[in-house]
């Protein structure tokens, strides 16, 4: 017996570090995810440096996150965690995308390809929000610009044709993507005609004056 209770306490010793570290993950899943939230409002409000200081953090947060729970395959492919993960790289990306900047991958933000991409995916719905709000500011060059990189990631995106299991859902962002593209490209190009019929009208007015 004394051989088996050494056994069972092993085993019991490795539950309960397993159970320590998914209370921390699924506890910091939620910090993170509320982050990753925050900035991308941010962003949206062109509060640079408030984004740049909580994607800081995140960095941070993220780091310590993956490196607990990769010993523990179950958590650190659990739903929270990988979500979590896909959420802070939707605000990283994000946030390089609408400031031109260059794109960090996969490697470079410490997460793995599917959460990587599902978060690219993300991020180029998010680029509509940002559309609609400069085109009300008549910014049509940045909203052209825009809708450019958003065609451009779905181009990508709908190149990867691996079943869910590899690519954590992808299929289905891939197809929300496509849906808000071309919404988006309907609402610039009713903006832009609309923006060169005001022009036109004003050149008549003034002629006629």
């Amino acid at each position: 017996m004394s051989h088996l209770e050494a056994i069972t306490e092993q085993v019991r010793s490795h539950f309960e570090a397993v159970d320590s570290v998914r209370e921390n993950a699924y506890k910091v899943s939620r910090e993170l995810t509320k982050m990753s939230a925050n900035t991308i409002r941010a962003v949206h409000r062109s509060e640079w440096d408030k984004a740049e200081e909580m994607l800081a953090q995140a960095r941070t947060v993220v780091k310590d996150l993956v490196a607990s729970t990769r010993p523990f395959p179950q958590i650190h492919w659990a739903g929270y965690t990988q979500d979590c993960l896909k959420e802070y790289t939707e605000a990283e990306l994000t946030y390089a995308l609408v400031r031109g900047k260059e794109i960090a991958g996969p490697a470079e933000l410490g997460v793995d390809e599917a959460a990587w991409l599902n978060g690219l995916a993300e991020a180029a719905t998010e680029l509509r929000r940002r559309i609609l709000d400069i085109i009300r500011h008549d910014h049509k060059d940045e909203a052209e610009k825009l809708l450019a990189i958003m065609d451009d990631v779905y181009g990508i995106l709908v190149t990867f044709d691996f079943r869910d299991a590899i690519t954590g859902g992808l299929r289905r962002r891939t197809d929300t993507v496509r849906a808000v593209l071309e919404r988006t490209r309907g609402d610039v190009t009713t903006s832009l005609r609309q923006n060169a019929l005001e022009k036109a009208l004003a050149r008549v007015e003034a002629h006629i004056k």
